[in-house]
């Protein structure tokens, strides 16, 4: 298990592409590699061969469980989030020594609005981002501050800025890089995201 990865459970969707984005970046900013079902498209590999497999490997983790809204084709909402919590979780208590360092932070768009949905929850710290991508950011850095104990991760207001003048100069960054800003993969947005990193890593 690297105390580097950060598993990033959320939705993929075109509805939280910016605060997929706002958690991938996040967790860069501070130092920390992001893993996500994204990072590999192999049909050698089940999903869920995928999710144990990156979970086992992952210390950290970010769970965002906001998205609970029915979907409009089939009236059904979808349980993705809440499963990978889940196998999140067991792996910590019912894993072997090194499963029991795992840390996790549950996210919501409001902090008591699981307990409608989720209730054996209940006792968990949930973080509230109020749909705000920004203040996801924010929660990223502090969780992991608080959680790895480093003193190498940024200031908030070092990475909040820094993430501002990233997703106000992204369009011309991805172009720069032949790419679409809009329709960006998560290999090639997570580079983009590293080079900022670096770039501002050597200006401070």
């Amino acid at each position: 298990m690297s105390s580097s990865d950060v598993f990033i459970n959320c939705p993929f969707d075109a509805d939280f592409t910016a605060g997929f984005r706002a958690l991938v970046f996040g967790v860069i900013a501070c130092g920390f590699r992001v893993r996500c079902a994204l990072e590999v498209d192999d049909a050698a590999e089940t999903r869920i061969e995928k999710l144990y497999r990156i979970i086992e490997q992952s210390r950290f983790g970010i769970h965002d469980i906001s998205r609970t809204e029915l979907d409009n084709e089939s009236g059904l909402p979808r349980f993705n989030m809440p499963l990978e919590l889940g196998i999140f979780m067991g792996a910590k208590r019912f894993g072997q020594k090194s499963q029991k360092q795992k840390r996790c932070m549950v996210l919501d768009s409001e902090r008591y609005r699981y307990q409608t949905f989720i209730s054996d929850l209940a006792g968990v710290d949930i973080k509230a981002h109020n749909g705000i991508a920004r203040e996801m950011v924010g929660c990223v850095r502090a969780f992991l501050a608080t959680s790895s104990k480093r003193k190498s991760v940024p200031t908030a207001s070092a990475v909040l800025s820094s993430y501002d003048r990233f997703m106000h100069g992204l369009p011309e960054i991805a172009r720069a890089a032949d790419l679409d800003h809009e329709d960006l993969l998560f290999p090639d947005y997570a580079q983009l995201v590293v080079g900022w990193v670096r770039h501002e890593s050597g200006r401070a």
